[in-house]
């Protein structure tokens, strides 16, 4: 699989790492480079944030998929390319669409298989299962003794909101693993806006059962 994120892609060179360019094509093309779609031919191209390409781009990855060719900068020679799709954002492309950010004939081209993720929030069943995951990936990583996530900081984790989504957990798990001075992940160890709620009186983080009677919780074994 070739992993894209079009986020990170400086526009004015999106269509040649997406579609390679000929030598001599711009200045500093000293020789031939084939493209993502190329390097992907017969295989996998995944491309993360694709809300994010520019116009004129989506105009020729449409002509990819319509097609099945690429045409690098330069040239004028079409190259056959057998490449499966997989396209993710955080936008909203069908709003996108109607604010003319966003081709339509595009959209509904990539639109063939959907599988939406509900944000983390709305998934509280895994936000733990989460957390000790990343516990252990990142005590791998810094070479620490796998530790344990207290009970009252299993409270706090589920009492959070996640605007960041996974990846606010995945580093405020990093921070904890980091910072923790013990063998279990304490409320202090989490970033300040994990714990702030614990100030508002939102929900005792010390005793999460009676604060949230109809969230199941479940203790260590």
């Amino acid at each position: 699989m070739v992993t894209v994120n079009c986020a990170a892609l400086p526009e004015h060179l999106v269509e040649s790492e997406l579609f390679g360019y000929q030598r001599g094509a711009f200045t500093g093309a000293i020789s031939n480079h084939r493209g993502k779609f190329e390097q992907a031919d017969r295989s996998t191209i995944f491309l993360d944030e694709v809300g994010d390409l520019p116009l004129n781009a989506q105009a020729k990855l449409l002509r990819v998929l319509q097609e099945r060719t690429v045409s690098r900068l330069g040239s004028e020679k079409d190259i056959p390319v057998d490449v499966r799709i997989i396209a993710a954002t955080n936008r909203n492309l069908k709003q996108m669409v109607e604010d003319g950010l966003f081709r339509e004939d595009l959209y509904y081209r990539l639109h063939v298989i959907l599988l939406a993720v509900p944000p983390l929030r709305e998934r509280r069943e895994d936000i733990l299962p989460m957390a000790e995951y990343f516990v252990k990936k990142f005590s791998d990583r810094m070479e620490r003794p796998l530790l344990s996530i207290c009970e009252s900081t299993r409270a706090v984790l589920l009492s959070y909101e996640y605007p960041g989504n996974v990846r606010e957990l995945e580093h405020a798990i990093e921070r904890a693993v980091a910072l923790c001075p013990g063998d279990c992940i304490s409320p202090a160890d989490l970033p300040d806006q994990f714990v702030a709620a614990r100030s508002t009186g939102d929900f005792d983080w010390r005793h999460p059962v009676a604060a949230h009677p109809s969230q199941q919780y479940l203790p260590d074994d």
